[in-house]
């Protein structure tokens, strides 16, 4: 716990930096397309150290997170063999990938907006529809929606209710970490019970996937 309050605090005051908002927006962009560590916390303690710019950080961190995810597709459409079957092995989802892909074809811009609005790696779910040749179009605006949803859902918390919410975390820094594991946890089941479950409690077909079809 020691560790942990010492970690918070330092993150904290890094949050607070003149320029902690252009590394918002890059960990945002990579992490869309090959970076393996969530912005998520870095955005929620920015909007704890200056509640008042919450939605403004918000706005930066869809934003950045759009791009990156936009970039993502690319490597998925034009340089999946060159770089993205790499990024997806160095991650550890090449088992993952096919499941991705198929629910992709199957549910569509539905399968996107569920992966960029929870904790599943939305870097998976941009490469690949990359790779799927997805409706680019189609692709951006649901990116937009969950990115938008899950970002903007912090940003506007944080502006209501900041100062309230930053002594629940200074109180129970603990809890709410583990909470965040949950979270991530019951991200991953959602996905696969709720994106392609079938209505008779069958599991879908794209949970037991193992290889990607031809483009």
């Amino acid at each position: 716990m020691k560790l942990l309050r010492g970690l918070y605090d330092w993150t904290m005051d890094k949050a607070a930096h003149p320029h902690a908002v252009w590394w918002l927006a890059f960990f945002c962009f990579i992490e869309s397309s090959f970076f393996p560590i969530p912005p998520h916390p870095l955005l929620g303690l920015m909007c704890l150290a200056e509640p008042k710019k919450a939605i403004r950080f918000a706005l930066v961190a869809t934003a950045a997170s759009v791009l990156g995810g936009i970039f993502g597709y690319g490597i998925g459409f034009f340089l999946y063999e060159a770089i993205g079957a790499w990024v997806i092995a160095a991650l550890g989802l090449t088992e993952t990938f096919p499941v991705a892909a198929c629910y992709i074809r199957e549910q569509g811009a539905l399968a996107v907006f569920f992966a960029a609005g929870t904790p599943v790696p939305f870097k998976l779910m941009t490469i690949t529809a990359g790779f799927i040749e997805m409706n680019i179009v189609t692709f951006t605006l649901a990116a937009i929606a969950g990115r938008a949803l899950i970002f903007m859902a912090v940003g506007i918390l944080f502006q209501l209710f900041g100062a309230p919410i930053k002594a629940v975390i200074d109180k129970y820094l603990g809890l709410v970490t583990s909470v965040f594991v949950v979270l991530v946890v019951g991200g991953f089941i959602a996905f696969t019970q709720l994106a392609g479950g079938e209505d008779d409690g069958e599991p879908s077909p794209c949970d037991t996937a193992t290889s990607v079809n031809g483009r």
